[in-house]
């Protein structure tokens, strides 16, 4: 963790705290439902394309097939996995990632180093932001966008970012999490198509 901490590290360490309680409850049901590791890491691409271990509650068991390979995760997420997926409960570990630094509350979500580098230079402007524990592809569909409808939200968030944007998708993101996913073309027009992909 840095000497000094960034406003938005001291505000992830203050939430760490106060959510003690859930977190311990949470990391109880995962222990008791998928047994260990309780946390979930994965060494994910941050801003300037340094790579950091991204970490989140497990979802999934480690099952495989008569062959040794893991099973598709729709056939190993378990039912409490679903339902941290869809309250994004699963992600609350990642204040850690907010408090060392690597990561912020708002931004790309962070992604794998190898996805990043298929981008080419779209994925070297999205890396021009900390990643985020939210982001606008986040709350304008996220899992009913196609992955070029992600790319164009977050380069359109990375060359308009204000304080006030991010203040609109922390907003958003709570309506996400108690309505549910929704397809929102919400600045999507506005942004060019990413190079990457043609």
């Amino acid at each position: 963790m840095t000497a000094r901490l960034r406003p938005a590290g001291l505000v992830a360490l203050a939430l760490l705290v106060l959510l003690l309680p859930l977190l311990a409850l949470l990391s109880g049901l995962v222990l008791l439902g998928m047994g260990r590791p309780i946390l979930f890491r994965q060494q994910r691409s941050g801003q300037g394309g340094l790579i950091f271990p991204m970490i989140k509650f497990r979802t999934m068991r480690d099952i495989h097939d008569a062959q040794g390979t893991p099973l598709l995760d729709a056939q190993r997420v378990t039912a409490l996995g679903r339902f941290l997926r869809r309250s994004r409960l699963d992600e609350l570990p990642e204040l850690l990632n907010i408090a060392r630094g690597d990561m912020d509350f708002v931004g790309p979500r962070p992604l794998l180093p190898q996805t990043i580098g298929a981008m080419r230079e779209d994925g070297i402007e999205r890396g021009r932001v900390r990643p985020g524990l939210t982001g606008l592809a986040q709350v304008s569909g996220n899992t009913l966008l196609t992955v070029e409808e992600k790319l164009r939200f977050d380069l359109w968030y990375v060359r308009n970012r204000t304080a006030w944007l991010d203040a609109q998708i922390m907003a958003r993101t709570l309506l996400v999490v108690v309505a549910g996913e929704k397809r929102i073309n919400w600045h999507v027009d506005e942004a060019r198509p990413p190079h990457w992909g043609r």
